[in-house]
């Protein structure tokens, strides 16, 4: 039997109405369903979809819940649906009155499914790398108030620019609406194959971003005696010191994007940005 995973964020009725609604109906096709409620800072939310296992993740919130959400469905290999019922959604539609139907049809097969580069980040400190996935973004920031952190940057094993800045950011497509997009960089259509490398409040050096192809790996290192921080999606995975580096490309594995009202990806970034100057 297939199973569906509903991540309610912060108990937001609505949602969970229509959950309710869309239990019921499921149900009756025979198709189980099971809904968790995300509460709590980012780390927190996330923990609570550690061990859940789906044939298809649906995200009712905002672009955060459906973030914590894209970590479960790419572990699981399945796919998400975003819908939103946050204040922005540059990546969501908006909820249908029936889920049921939609669900049924991504399930068998039959539903619109789009596929999302993400990243595979690989720190290597201490002599033992390790992988990490990432949807949004990798950021390595400064860990001293009022001080700047040194970063290199290479692209393929050459040289591109040494950053004095606040930090640089390397997006995904998704996440060029996040952070990247508040660092001033440029807003990437999610069907698009690149990396955007991003510097935050740089100090006398080049503020544009730049823009890789997909199948290029991005290395940043620490060139300074201050140390620094790489965060992932927005929390802290480790302290990087002077000559420690991570590398950044895109993941082989795509990340699988639900559509229900197939809405064209320039439709929900204008609307999200309306949103969030609401």
């Amino acid at each position: 039997m297939s199973k569906v995973l509903f991540v309610v964020a912060d108990g937001r009725i609505a949602a969970k109405e229509l959950v309710a609604r869309s239990t019921i109906a499921l149900d009756e096709l025979g198709i189980a369903s099971h809904a968790i409620d995300l509460v709590g800072d980012p780390g927190e939310a996330a923990s609570q979809l550690d061990e859940q296992t789906a044939d298809l993740v649906i995200s009712l919130g905002g672009d955060g819940t459906f973030l914590r959400c894209s970590k479960l469905a790419h572990h699981l290999d399945v796919a998400i649906l975003g819908l939103n019922f946050g204040r922005v959604g540059y990546l969501l539609e908006n909820p249908p009155s029936d889920l049921a139907t939609p669900i049924r049809d991504l399930l068998s097969g039959a539903g619109h499914l789009e596929d999302r580069s993400v990243i595979d980040l690989t720190l290597s400190i201490d002599s033992h790398p390790r992988h990490v996935v990432v949807i949004n973004e990798v950021t390595i920031e400064r860990t001293l108030p009022g001080h700047t952190v040194r970063v290199k940057v290479a692209v393929d094993g050459h040289s591109f620019l040494e950053y004095a800045a606040d930090g640089v950011v390397v997006a995904s497509p998704l996440g060029s609406t996040a952070y990247n997009l508040s660092a001033g960089g440029p807003i990437v259509l999610p069907h698009l194959d690149v990396l955007v490398v991003t510097p935050v409040a740089p100090h006398l050096t080049v503020d544009r971003s730049l823009v890789v192809d997909g199948n290029q790996e991005v290395e940043l290192q620490i060139s300074g005696d201050r140390p620094a921080i790489c965060v992932v999606d927005g929390v802290g995975v480790a302290t990087l010191q002077h000559a420690e580096s991570v590398s950044v490309r895109r993941h082989e594995r795509r990340l699988r994007v639900a559509s229900v009202a197939q809405t064209p990806a320039v439709s929900r970034l204008r609307a999200g940005l309306r949103q969030s100057h609401e």
